[in-house]
This record gives structure tokens, C-alpha cells and sequence, in this order.
């Protein structure tokens, strides 16, 4: 009698030593927490709370700016991205190449000159308070639907080994992030995130690593994912087709400018360091960073598919999708050294805890002095009070939303799309701000709201040919022809319980009418059947797009803006001189920062030019 399916995946499970090595983790990102709210020295301060009383250091956060972005999507959802769709994502990594000198010499100079705090002070000193309001209501939106999504993604991992109820797991983890995150603030957040990215930068290299010797070697490995083509990279210039050079490079590059530079997540951690110099080699050491990992994670996916070349267990039926591949491959590889599947789980959360802590915290704040603030009697100690609050409140929400999350197919895809709403116009009118002095507060405020709405109505259109069956994106073809040759019991046990699995071979090379596939079209075009990669790109080009004939209709006055608010490069061009500028009496003007003594001095016709509306 053929053992039953879950008899199978008994093998593939965790030990009492996994356990212990997954609790110390979860123990020690905890313990950072209650340090930094009880026994820390510092001030019960919103700067301190939000900026660390911007005395941080730069490794730090350099290291805490990669782990925010190595989330546990990235640890299980790009190695299932490359394993199904090929080596094309690792242009989206390269792309940070651009994005550092982007950041350190356009956008970041700004925001230290005018002394913000907040990206989305910015906005209201350069354009007015209704254009902060639109951009900080689609970041609270966003990260709302992003929330559940990260933190899904280690249970689901969690539950793929032990068998435990995934919503059980979501709940005990959502609930020790929150803990720490509350208490300890943007401290706790950096300093768990220093940890969590050691745990998670050892556990990538010793799978990668161990998973090449079980294959026979690099050559090996490079030679299966060749007959598999798994190397073979679009050039194609058909935005229908899902993965090619230009979508993946250029959007890659929007994203990282708009995740890491314009976004309050990664601003907060980087206006946290005393100088700007600092700032600079933070964010040099976290383009390497982030490029040497996400390229690894990447290459994870092609290890795995050298390794079940031939005998796919997610076509046996073994593993449900290809999200839940990446716990099986580490089963599979290093599942016989005690503690390394829990090293590796381990993982997977401090990847996601790092993301949803920076997220709470962030939120925490723009909520706090966005919407909350202007409405009660602000003190420091009930700011901190109101934003510990919400961070509990959001917790709460992020186990409800695990109900929902659950029925997503593809997470990266899913995340890429949500995202895709708000980034492009939020990245777009950040750059009209710095870059065009001619664009006003009315221009701003409507070309985000067509942009957002634009973007909204077509990815909303996308999905439904999703569901109609006009998109299909099916993955590269894999196989079970060869599952004689390897000694995968536990695939080739549910082969022979799933009757017929031998012919359900994945192939996109199936002539179907009117059908956009991930590879190619035979249909009319049509701008709902874009790639998903592309709606950052098309976001940021519908704000310019009418920006700048607006900027000619809604005229503003050049000569009465403050030169520090556009990007070093810019100023030169500008009409007024300087000197012009330093005669005229200054007058300071505050706006709601996280440090209530914080103030930004602009001249005094600017002021008035500038004042929020």
C-alpha cells in the first residue's frame, strides 16, 4: 500500500531543535524591544520615538534599510519568481545601480537642506497641505493592503513544515512584532532589524551554498536551468510581455527610488543620522547590499529548479504553488543538519518582522501628525500614546487580513500590482516638485489624483481579464520525465497517487486564441493587458504627462521659491539670483514635523507663495 500524501511530507518537517532555534529568534527581537522601552535612557519624545533623536549610526542603518526591503516575499517569492519565470527578475535588482547616485545626489540633499523630517513635509512646504494629504492617504492605504501580505508570507512558510494552522502562527508573530515595535520604537526597530538581517544573510548563503553541492556544482546548476531556459532574457519592447530587460530595469529603478528614497519607511530611518555625508554612505552600502542579496535569492530559484530538473514536485502535486516551493527545496537540501530548517524559517520572519515593524512605525507617525494631531490638544507623552495605540490597533487588523491574503496566487505579483496604484504617481510628483519649478500646489494636487485614479481604473480592468481568462500567465515549462533518475521519494510516492500527474506537464506553448501570455500576445493591444511591471512606469508618466501643460495653464510665480527646494542640479537654472534670495528677510515657518521644535526657514515672499492651504 503507497504511503498517503501526508505520510509523505512527514520527512519534509521541523525537529525539537528548529523549534528551539525559531523561539530564541523570536525571543531575542522581543527582548530588543522591552529594552528600548524600559530600560532605554532616552527621552518619551515623538523625535526620539520616530528619529532615534537623530543620533543614529550608519551601519545600522544601512543594515536595517536592506532588511526592510529583504522581506519574506523576497526570501520565498522571488526564488519562486526565477524558478517559474527565469533568470529576467535579476534586472529589476540591477537596477539599484542607478538608484544610489539618484538618491544621494537628487533627492536626499533636498530633504537634509530643508531640514525634513517627514518625506511628506516636503510636498506641502513645495507645493500645499492638500497635495501632503492625497500622497500620505495613498501611503496609509497602501501599507494597509501591504501589511497582511508580509506577514502572510513566513506563516505560510511556517505552516508548509510543522503542519501548525497558519492562522495561529500569524497571530503569535504579528502579536511579538507589534510588542517591540510599540515599545521600543524606531531604535528597536533598527537594532531587531540588525539582528534579523545576520540570521537571514547566514541562512541564505548556507542553503545556496549546500544547495549547490547537492546538485553536483555550479556547472550543473547553470547547465539544467540552460535546458530548462531559465537563462533566456527578452528584449522585446512589447509592454504585454511579462518579464523582458526594459520592463524589469526600468521599473525596478522607480521602485527601489520610490520605496527607499520617497517613501516614509526608508526617509525616516535615513533622516535619522546626524549629516548628510552619513546619509550618502548608508544608502551607498545599502544599494550593494540589497543588489548582493536580492541577486542571491534569485539564484536560489534557479538552484531549485536544477535540483528537480525534471521532476517538478509542485507538477507532481507535492508543493501546492510556487511560493510554498522554497521551504520544501531547504527541507530537501539541509533538512538532515539539526537546526538549519529552523535557522532558515527564522529566516523568513525576521525578514517579514523587519518589514512590518518599519511599516507600523512609520505609519504610526504619518497617521499621528497627519490626521490626529490637528484634531486634540497635542503632548509629547499623548503623541506617543495615541501612535503605540495604533500600532496595536494595526496588528489586529494585519491577523484578520491573513483570511484574505490566503487566496492569492502569486504573492509577488500581487504585491507589484497593489503597489503599482499609488508608486508611480507619488514617485512622479516627488520628482515635478525637484525638478520643475513651474509646477504649483493645483498642478500637483491634480495630476497624483488622475494619476492614482487612471491607475486604479486600469489595474482594476487587468484583473478582470485575469479572471476571464484573456491573461494567462502560465510559467516556463517543467516536467516529471525525470523523476526515475533522482531519489525524490517524496515526489515520486504522490506521482503515483495522483492519477495521470505525468500528463499534466506546464507548457506555454499552447496556441490559444486571443490570449496575452507571459511571453507573448495574439491579440489586439490593449493597455489592460500591460505587464504588471510597467504600471510604475506608466504611474510616473501620467503625472507628467499632464503636469506640464497644466504648469503652463496654472502658472506660478518662479522667482518666489526657495532654491533649496529643487535638486541641486536644478537650481542653476533657475531665473532669480541668489543673492537676490539672501536679501530678502527671513521669516521661520513651522509645519508639522515629528519634533515639535523643528522648523524650516524659507524667505519671507516665498512664505506666502508656499504656506499651507
Amino acid at each position: 500500500m503507497m504511503p498517503s500524501m501526508e505520510n509523505t511530507l512527514k520527512s519534509f518537517s521541523f525537529g525539537v531543535v528548529d523549534y528551539i532555534v525559531f523561539g530564541i529568534m523570536l525571543t531575542v527581537s522581543a527582548s530588543i524591544g522591552a529594552y528600548f522601552g524600559f530600560f532605554s535612557k532616552s527621552k518619551n519624545t515623538t523625535d526620539e520615538y520616530l528619529l532615534g533623536g537623530k543620533k543614529m549610526k550608519t551601519i545600522p542603518i544601512a543594515i536595517s534599510l536592506v532588511a526592510s526591503q529583504l522581506s519574506g516575499i523576497a526570501i520565498m517569492s522571488i526564488p519562486a519568481e526565477t524558478y517559474s519565470y527565469g533568470l529576467a527578475y535579476i534586472y529589476l535588482v540591477l537596477s539599484n545601480i542607478l538608484v544610489v547616485p539618484t538618491l544621494t545626489y537628487i533627492i536626499v540633499p533636498v530633504f537634509y537642506e530643508n531640514n525634513i523630517a517627514n518625506c511628506y513635509e516636503y510636498l506641502q512646504i513645495r507645493f500645499n497641505k492638500s497635495t501632503r494629504r492625497i500622497v500620505t492617504l495613498s501611503f496609509v492605504l497602501n501599507a494597509c493592503l501591504m501589511l497582511p501580505v508580509y506577514m502572510f508570507i513566513p506563516s505560510l512558510a511556517f505552516s508548509q513544515v510543522t503542519g501548525i494552522n497558519i492562522h495561529w502562527i500569524n497571530t503569535i508573530v504579528c502579536s511579538i512584532c507589534v510588542f517591540y515595535t510599540m515599545l521600543g520604537g524606531i531604535k528597536a526597530v533598527v537594532w531587531t532589524d540588525v539582528v534579523q538581517a545576520m540570521v537571514m544573510l547566514s541562512s541564505v548563503v548556507l542553503v545556496g551554498v549546500l544547495g549547490v553541492v547537492k546538485v553536483g556544482g555550479l556547472h550543473k546548476v547553470f547547465e539544467n536551468v540552460d535546458a530548462g531556459g531559465r537563462l533566456d532574457v527578452s528584449y522585446s519592447l512589447d509592454p504585454r510581455i511579462r518579464s523582458s530587460f526594459f520592463s524589469l530595469f526600468i521599473s525596478g529603478y522607480l521602485m527601489w527610488t520610490g520605496h527607499i528614497g520617497l517613501n516614509q519607511i526608508c526617509v525616516q530611518r535615513i533622516v535619522s543620522l546626524p549629516t548628510i555625508q552619513q546619509a550618502k554612505r548608508a544608502l551607498t552600502i545599502t544599494g550593494i547590499g540589497i543588489i548582493i542579496i536580492m541577486s542571491f535569492n534569485a539564484f536560489t530559484g534557479l538552484l531549485m529548479f536544477a535540483r528537480y530538473f525534471g521532476c517538478d514536485p509542485i507538477l507532481a502535486g507535492v508543493v501546492e504553488k510556487p511560493d510554498k516551493l522554497m521551504p520544501f527545496f531547504v527541507q530537501d537540501v539541509v533538512g538532515h543538519l539539526k537546526g538549519v530548517p529552523g535557522v532558515f524559517i527564522s529566516c523568513v520572519f525576521s525578514a517579514s518582522l523587519s518589514t512590518m515593524s518599519a511599516i507600523l512605525n512609520s505609519m504610526a507617525g504619518v497617521v499621528y501628525f497627519d490626521y490626529i494631531k490637528p484634531w486634540i490638544r497635542h503632548t509629547e507623552a499623548r503623541a506617543n500614546a495615541v501612535m503605540k495605540i495604533f500600532v496595536v490597533v494595526m496588528g489586529f487588523y494585519c491577523i484578520a487580513s491573513g483570511l484574505i491574503v490566503q487566496r492569492f496566487t502569486s504573492i509577488l505579483q500581487t504585491i507589484i500590482t497593489i503597489t503599482g496604484i499609488n508608486t508611480g504617481a507619488v514617485v512622479g510628483v516627488f520628482l515635478l516638485g525637484m525638478f520643475v519649478p513651474r509646477a504649483n500646489g493645483k498642478v500637483a494636487v491634480t495630476s497624483v489624483a488622475f494619476s492614482i485614479l487612471t491607475m486604479l481604473w486600469i489595474i482594476a480592468n487587468a484583473q478582470l481579464r485575469f479572471k476571464a481568462g484573456h491573461i494567462k500567465y502560465e510559467p516556463l515549462p517543467t516536467s516529471l520525465d525525470n523523476c526515475h533518475i533522482h531519489d525524490f521519494r517524496a515526489v515520486i510516492t504522490n506521482i503515483s497517487t495522483t492519477p495521470a500527474a505525468s500528463t499534466l506537464q506546464r507548457s506555454h506553448s499552447e496556441e490559444v486564441p486571443l490570449l496575452t501570455t507571459a511571453f507573448g500576445s495574439n491579440q489586439d493591444f490593449s493597455i489592460y493587458d500591460i505587464t504588471f511591471y510597467w504600471y510604475k512606469v506608466l504611474g510616473v508618466v501620467l503625472v507628467w504627462l499632464l503636469a506640464i501643460p497644466l504648469s503652463y495653464v496654472w502658472k506660478s510665480s518662479e522667482e518666489k521659491l526657495n532654491p533649496k527646494l529643487f535638486t541641486p542640479f536644478v537650481r542653476r537654472f533657475l531665473t532669480q539670483r541668489s543673492i537676490e534670495m539672501e536679501e530678502v528677510p527671513l521669516k521661520t515657518a513651522k509645519y508639522d514635523t515629528p519634533n515639535a521644535n523643528t522648523t524650516v526657514v524659507v524667505p519671507l515672499n516665498a512664505e506666502e507663495n508656499n504656506k499651507p492651504k
